[in-house]
Parts: structure tokens; sequence; C-alpha cells
């Protein structure tokens, strides 16, 4: 109970004399008035003998009864309980509270936690005994230990001077564990026994030696650079270089419990060095990179060094096996890149079979300005530990430079330690001071350990300095005065450990310098090789090659498509499986019970919707073998209720059934999963999955369009200009619900605009290609598509695999015609020989006489069917041809050219749904100028511009709706303005 207990001690003083009088009861005595007396039945004693004489004070406590012995005893007890009780409670206010007491700053003249305060129930001075009614006099009194502390090692009693000088020990000095928040009493005995334990942070010399010659490494690569570039920024590792000790350490421990493959983020402090020396990177082509003559080989537009990332394999001397290590290539954008590794290294585990994480592993690395601030950590955190996105436990290492650029921590956080952010998924904290190397890499064997044994997230806090300022040209003196005076002080801990090591008898002063100057002349022989390197081969740091995809028999690919059809056979049946429950004795709902009835009838009429024809997709590609990934708010039923991909029992809780995975005997394996309330983290985390592999169709589906725009970064930093900086090709697909139903500005626009404006092609240069559609392709940074048919949303999905290189995917989804009657397609339009339609012209009576038409109505997605209603209606089917536009970029300048040359006599006009100032106009309307030479204006039709994306008013929207139909069929609409 009491060894249990989280109530204050002096309310448990209360229990435990309660539960002693209980013990003494069934004992045989019991306590009346004070007395303690013998509850036992006996004879009833005649008048005047029962009373005895008590015996002398000569007499021996031997000799007296256990009735007498308790009586005397009394007064004492309360004491005696009191006392334990009070030093139980002091050992657990050391392990909740002493890391706020521990020596964390290098420095020395800052609170890591920001309080300057001291705990009032750690003992820093006799005086504090009192709070817990304790004097000097207890010192030397030797106190039970519970089992809740290992600071006793083999011993189960220690007098309180030495229990409290051991929890000082184990949790005052150069390392603060936060770890008592954590619920699981395993966990926390794990990490008490690894703390407390006396004698456990022992090295052995080998070892020292080995944490030296890191240490050097670490430091004289910095001091290398700093002599041959002092005036170019590199963001160096100086103030911190224990990092590099302290990462080897965690992938030697991890390599040594069976990760064969670690995948890393950083920001870009540091970066060089670890690129060096740990995935170890050759080190002339980081120096060549100093170089400004240095011509880039490759397409794009590359990227800063301290930006790149890099792919390596090799031995493991300390462990002698085989470790691969990839470090994420990334943006500026502090913490983005951390949901990407987390994808990335799902993807790799997924591939291998590693359902546990005991082989590939992710390691991140943050700022303490950063990991505080951003918002992305946190999402990033949410993710450890659901089903469909847990890598099985992440270790984090925070570079704690106590400084945020330019900004101090008390004005950066509102949390006393930067990395409380973590208490939130029970990972634990260890605070080390970064000038205490054994402490650093003790600390980290300890997290690697920590990680291998309960696959949880875990975090180890660097407390160090930042000995320059943000970068090397950066005056930090400005803003930081007091501190960098401090710094400038202070000695290098490579200088410091060497000092200590040589005290000790472990090297000796030729040995240390004989290091130093091996590893300068390896740095010297680099930097000779490096002035041969005239090109920068930006395809040496991939983070994620793709072995053997970009040929075909030793030889490139074909800028080929095959026909992206299906025979009617595999059709048929995924339709049939798809409106079906492939499992026996499985109840659904009622609802979709007629969804599916629904389905099935279609397939019987050889017509798909749209969620039939994202079906069909799905299930052919699964049978090719490729696997895919559905991730993203609600998507297994759909926010439209249109998908659902997975079926619950409404008897059995918990029991669901994905058809989709019911559908071939050797197929590959369908992922659709619920994501957390985040777009930012999950849009990271699927886009680190598409990296892993060529041969997987990965699919984010935000619950709206417009909800992208919170993951804004990482479409800016890495989906749109991800192949241009690190010539990184990657498939992802974007599904983005749009269109303008009058549900008000938050529910129309996936803002297409915005993804239109980041391509790549020239709106003034007609493209001379071969092969154009496909090689337009290759060259765009991403392909833009707004389907109106369900079989051309099948044949772009199937597409995106069957090309012979990967490019991000953005599609503007439906809403309202997921369920429209016209929006229907026949198995005759997913044949073979059928294929993804860039340009849909008008197949009705004005393309049977293109000589009438008087307008060209251009225009893309659902406008499409509000167009041919209204044209209906109008009775104009001869006078107005509309052409739809399911391609949006790259372009389909050859197609149109084609549709705008078959009508010439006619007026061209863009009509959209959207906004003018919004959508597609300004995007199209220059490419349309281009493809026509010129030769007319090009009108439009449509709303006029407007702050927000949509009007919240049903009369309003109807309004704007009818107007921009009448503009868009009114013949005389634009003569004044010709």
């Amino acid at each position: 109970y009491l060894e249990g207990s989280l109530l204050p001690w002096r309310e448990g003083n209360k229990l435990l004399k309660t539960r002693l009088g209980l013990i003494a009861q069934s004992s045989g005595f019991k306590s009346q008035a004070g007395r303690v007396v013998s509850s036992v039945s006996c004879p009833k004693a005649a008048p005047g003998t029962a009373y005895q004489s008590p015996p002398p004070l000569s007499t021996s406590l031997s000799t007296l009864s256990q009735a007498q012995f308790l009586v005397q005893a009394q007064p004492n007890v309360d004491k005696l309980v009191e006392d334990h009780l009070a030093v139980q409670s002091l050992i657990r206010a050391y392990q909740i509270r002493g890391h706020h007491v521990a020596q964390l700053d290098p420095l020395g003249i800052l609170d890591a936690d920001l309080d300057s305060s001291l705990p009032a129930d750690i003992i820093t001075s006799t005086d504090k005994l009192g709070f817990y009614g304790l004097d000097e006099s207890d010192l030397d009194k030797v106190f039970h230990l519970p089992t809740t502390t290992f600071i006793g090692g083999n011993e189960s009693a220690l007098p309180l001077r030495e229990i409290i000088r051991r929890l000082e020990m184990a949790y005052c000095q150069h390392i603060g564990v936060e770890f008592m928040f954590i619920n699981d009493l395993e966990q926390c005995q794990w990490i008490r026994q690894k703390f407390e334990t006396p004698g456990i942070m022992q090295f052995t010399n080998e070892e020292k030696r080995t944490l030296l010659a890191r240490l050097v490494r670490s430091t004289r690569f910095e001091e290398f650079l700093h002599r041959k570039w002092s005036s170019e920024k590199r963001f160096g590792l100086e103030g911190c270089e224990v990092l590099i000790p302290a990462l080897k350490t965690i992938i030697d421990k991890s390599s040594e419990k069976g990760v064969d493959y670690v995948i890393m983020g950083m920001p870009h402090r540091g970066r060089l060095n670890v690129l060096a020396n740990v995935i170890r990177k050759e080190l002339e082509q980081i120096f060549c990179q100093f170089d400004s003559k240095l011509e880039a080989a490759d397409e794009g537009s590359g990227d800063v060094k301290y930006h790149l990332g890099m792919y390596h394999r090799r031995i493991n001397r300390v462990t002698d096996r085989n470790i691969t290590l990839s470090l994420v290539a990334n943006p500026s954008h502090l913490e983005a890149a951390d949901p990407v590794v987390q994808g990335k290294t799902k993807a790799e585990q997924f591939y291998c079979g590693d359902t546990e994480g005991k082989k590939v592993m992710s390691i991140l690395l943050h700022g303490d300005a950063a990991f505080a601030g951003q918002g992305i950590v946190y999402e990033t955190f949410h993710l450890s530990d659901l089903p469909s996105y847990t890598t099985h436990g992440t270790v984090h290492v925070v570079v704690n430079n106590q400084i945020g650029f330019t900004t101090d921590p008390r004005m950066a956080r509102s949390s006393p330690y930067p990395t409380d952010v973590a208490r939130v998924v029970n990972a634990p904290i260890f605070h080390v001071n970064a000038d205490d190397p054994e402490a650093v890499v003790y600390v980290c064997n300890v997290a690697a350990e920590w990680r291998s044994t309960f696959h949880k997230d875990v975090v180890v806090d660097l407390v160090c300095y930042r000995r320059n300022g943000h970068n090397e040209m950066d005056e930090p003196m400005f803003t930081q005065p007091l501190m960098y005076k401090q710094i400038r002080k202070q000695k290098p801990v490579l200088q410091k450990y060497a000092e200590l090591l040589i005290s000790q008898g472990v090297v000796n002063q030729p040995e240390y310098e004989e290091e130093i100057a091996k590893y300068d002349k390896i740095c010297e022989e680099a930097h000779a090789r490096s002035k041969d390197e005239k090109i920068l081969h930006i395809k040496h740091w991939l983070d994620s090659p793709w072995p053997g995809f970009f040929t075909l028999d030793g030889q490139p690919r074909s800028m080929t498509c095959p026909s992206t059809g299906l025979n009617e056979e595999d059709l048929t049946h995924i339709g049939q499986v798809a409106s079906s429950v492939p499992v026996e004795d499985f109840t659904i709902h009622g609802g979709l019970s007629r969804i599916l009835k629904t389905r099935g009838e279609m397939v019987k009429n050889r017509t798909v919707d749209w969620a039939l024809a994202e079906y069909m997709a799905f299930g052919s590609l699964l049978k090719e073998g490729i696997h895919i990934r559905l991730s993203g708010q609600d998507v297994e039923r759909g926010t439209f209720s249109h998908r659902h991909h997975v079926l619950h029992d409404q008897n059995v809780d918990k029991r669901t059934c994905i058809p989709m995975n019911h559908l071939w005997p050797n197929q590959a394996p369908y992922t659709v999963c619920n994501s957390s309330l985040s777009e930012y983290g999950v849009l990271g985390f699927e886009l680190g999955f598409a990296m892993a592999s060529p041969n997987a169709l990965v699919l984010w589906e935000a619950q709206f369009g417009d909800f992208h725009n919170t993951a804004q970064c990482i479409i800016d930093q890495f989906i749109c200009p991800g192949q241009a900086k690190w010539v990184r090709q990657n498939g992802i697909v974007l599904l983005l619900p749009h269109g303008m139903e009058g549900m008000g500005p938050e529910h129309s626009s996936a803002r297409p605009e915005r993804f239109l404006q980041m391509c790549n092609d020239d709106p003034d240069v007609f493209p001379k290609l071969d092969d154009f559609d496909v090689r337009q392709l290759y060259d765009c940074n991403w392909i833009v598509v707004n389907c109106s048919t369900p079989a051309n949303f099948f044949h772009v999905l199937r597409r995106q695999i069957l090309l012979p290189f990967r490019k991000p995917l953005i599609i503007f989804t439906p809403k309202s015609l997921l369920r429209h009657p016209e929006a229907r397609s026949s198995f005759d339009d997913m044949l073979p020989g059928t294929h993804f339609l860039r340009v849909i012209p008008d197949g009705g009576p004005a393309a049977q006489s293109p000589e009438r038409v008087k307008r060209v109505l251009f225009c893309t997605g659902k406008v499409y069917y509000d167009l041919t209603r209204e044209r209906k209606a109008r009775q104009m089917e001869a006078d107005v041809a509309i052409t739809r536009v399911e391609q949006l970029s790259p372009f389909p300048f050859d197609l149109l050219q084609r549709e705008a040359q078959k009508y010439p006599a006619a007026e061209l006009v863009w009509c959209q749904e959207e906004h003018k100032n919004q959508g597609y106009y300004d995007y199209v309307k220059p490419r349309l100028r281009t493809t026509i030479n010129r030769a007319k204006p090009v009108w439009y039709a449509g709303r006029e511009p407007a702050a927000a994306p949509a009007t919240g008013n049903k009369k309003t929207h109807l309004t704007e709706l009818q107007r921009l139909l009448d503009t868009a069929f009114n013949l005389d609409a634009f003569k004044d303005l010709a």
C-alpha cells in the first residue's frame, strides 16, 4: 500500500495507522484509550487478584510479555510510521521533480526549465528536512526502502543521509529524468532501474576512447570547414558537438537490438556534420558544394547543401552488422519533415513485413524553439500509436540551444521545457547536460533500449548552447550579450573531455594529438579530391532511391503509356465483389444493403458511378501487385457516404470487412484508414509513405478540398517542387472534393488557382513534342485534373501507375456528381484500348455541323452538367459547343488547338462556376490564347471577383449560378465588349 500510494504522506500516515490497528486486532490485540490489551478469552480472575505490579526498570526487554512491550512502545509508533512515510515521500519527490534541480545548463547561467526557484520537497539543505517532519538527528537513522526505488542496490535499508545522496546522484546531476507521468508501472520501474541503480553508469576505457574519437571527428569537421570557408553559411554544430556520438550511440545500440534500417529527419543545424560522420557521406562530395563555380548536372533547381538528404548502406563497425541510413531531405520549414520521416518509416516497415518495428526505425532531430512552437510536432506525436500510422517508437533528439534564432526561450514558449509536448503520449524525457559526453552517451543507450523494449517514443533533450549566431555570419551579441560573453569563455567539450581522460590515464597527450592529426589528414585529402569535382550531381544525394524502376532490361524505360482499359470480365468481377459482403454471418446496415444492391444493378447494366469507378481502378491495380493506401479523414466510408470500403458488422463490435482485400487469390494488400483530424501531419505522412516505393498508389483525401490549406506547407515545400529541389519523384495522389453547391465558403473550393499557379509549364510557349501526352507529363512538376466522368477518373488513377515515371497527381473530385444521374459511364469507356481523355469534345449536334457553331464553351468539372442542362432548356445544342478540359496541367495545347480550329466562326469562352479571381480562368486564358496564336479573344463567363470562395446564402448562390448561365448562353453578351 505504501509503495503504490499517490496520496500525500500525511494522509497516508492516517491510513497506515488505521491499517496497523487492524493488523494488531488480527494478531489478538486492540487499542482502547491508548492501551493495548489482549483480546484472547481467558478465565475470569477472582476479585483482588487481577492486578499485578509493573516489572522493575532493570527488567530486560526480552523478559517482557508481547502485550507489555506494545504498551510501552505505543508512544513511539506514530513517530516511526510518520518517519518511514516521510522518507518514501522524499524518494518520490526526487523521482517526480528531481530534474528541476539537475545541473543541465553547460553555461551554468540558465535554468533549463525557465524557473530559478527550487521545489520545496527536494532536500537542498538540512532546513528542508522540516517539510517532512524530519531533522538533522534523523540523517543517520536507517530506513527501509520501498520496492519502487533501486537506489539501495542489494541493500533493503539505508541511512537517510545516504538515501538523499543517492537520490541526488540519480536525479540531480547532469541528467534530469521526466517519467513519473507515465501510467504504466512496468515502464516506470524500468526507467528507475536504469537511473537509480548505484554505479550503473560505468564505461570501459575502450568505450571512453571511442567516445573521444567521435568527439574529435565532430569537432574537427566543424573547425576544418571554418578554416576553409569562414565566410560561408553552414549552420555548424559548435556548442553541441556531442550530437555526433549521441546519434552513433543510438544507432549502435539499435543495430545491436536487430535494427538494420534507420530513417532520420533533422533541421539544418549540424546537418553537414551528420552527413559526414553519421551517414558517412563522402567528404569530397560535401566539400565540393562550397565551390561557387560548381555547375548543376541534373534537371531542376537543386537546393542548398544543408537541405539535402542521403541514403547509404554500410557496415556498423560496433556490431559488424549491415545498416542502411537515410537522411530525408527537407526545407527550412522547421519540423515539416517529421511526418514525412514517419511515413517513409512506416512504408519501409510495411514492405519488409516488420510489423513490430524491430528492423526499421526512425530518429528525429529537433531544435528546442521549433519543438515547442511548431504544431506539426504535436500532430506527429499523435500519429505515434494509431494502428495505421505507428512506427513502433521514434527516438527524438532535441538540440536545445536555449535560444531560437534571437528569441529568448522565456519569450518562445509557455511550458517549462521545450519537450513538454511529448508528455501527451507518455514518452519519457531525458534531459542531459551536453557538456558531459558520458552522461549523453548513457542516456542515448537508455533511449535506444527503451524504444527496442517498449516500441514507444522517447525524447533525449541535449541541453547545450550555440557557439556562433544563428549562422556563421550572424552576430549574436546584438540580442544575447550576457549569454555570449559566457560562451566566449566556455571551454569546448572536446578539450574538457580529453583533459578528463588524460587525467584518468585512459589516453595520453600524444595519443590524443595523433587522433586529431589522423582526422585532419582525412579532411585535407578529401578537400584535395573535391577540387576535381566540376559538376554537382544531385542524384548522389537521393534519400529514397528506386533501384530498377527507371530501367527495363538494363535500358531506360520507354516514354509511352499503355492503354489503361480493363477487360470486361475483370470489371464485372470487381463490381460483383464491390456490391456484396464476402464474409459469412456478417450483418450490415439496412441502408448499406440498398447501396450494395444499387451497385449490383449498375454492374448488370454495365455502368459505373464515381464510387464504383474508383473501386474498379483500385481493384485492377491490386491484381497487378500494386499496393494501394488510401488515407484521410473518414475515407473508409467517405465523407459523402459514397465509398463504403470498410463494412461494419451491426451485431459484433469492432468486426469489420474490407471486400477490396477479397478480390483475387494473390492480390496486393489494400490499406484504407481513417486518419486523425490532422491535414498537415497526415499529408506529410502519406508523402513519406509514397517516397519509399514507386510500385504503390498512395492517396490522401481531404474531407473537403478546402481543408488542404492547413497542409499547405507540405504541398508548397515537398509536393510541388520536390523533384526540382531534390530530383526525387513522387506519385502521391491528392483527392480534393470541390464544387459550388451552395454549402458556404468553407465547403466549396479546393482553391484550384493555387495549384495551377504553381505549375511549371510556360503559358506563352506551344510545346513541340513527340508523344505529346506522355512527354508533357514527364516535363511537368505535377498533374492537375478535374474529371467530369467516372470512366475518366478510373483511367487517371490507373495511368498514375502505368506511366514510366512518377508525378504528384491533384484531382478535384466532385460532391454532387457522386450521385448525379448523368454522371455515369459505360463499361465501353473502360475496356481495353481506352485511355484517359485529357479533353472531351462535344459529341452532340454542334459537332455534326461545326461551321454553324457560334460559341464554344470551354469548361472543367461539375459546371459542365449545369451548362448542358441550360443548353438543352434553351434549345441551343446546335449553336453552342461545350468542350471539357479534363487535364488542366500540363495544359492540353494540342487537343484544344484542334477544338478551336474545328469551330472557325465561333467565339471562345471560358466558363467556370468559381469567382473570376479564383478557379482556372487566370491559368487557362493565356494558354488558350497561345493555342490559337492570339487570333481571337477568350471571353469569361462566371462569377464576379470575390474575397471569399463562395457565398453562404443559398438564394444568392442560385442567383449567381443563373447569372453565370445567362452570360454563357447570351450570344450577344460580348458584342459590346468586343
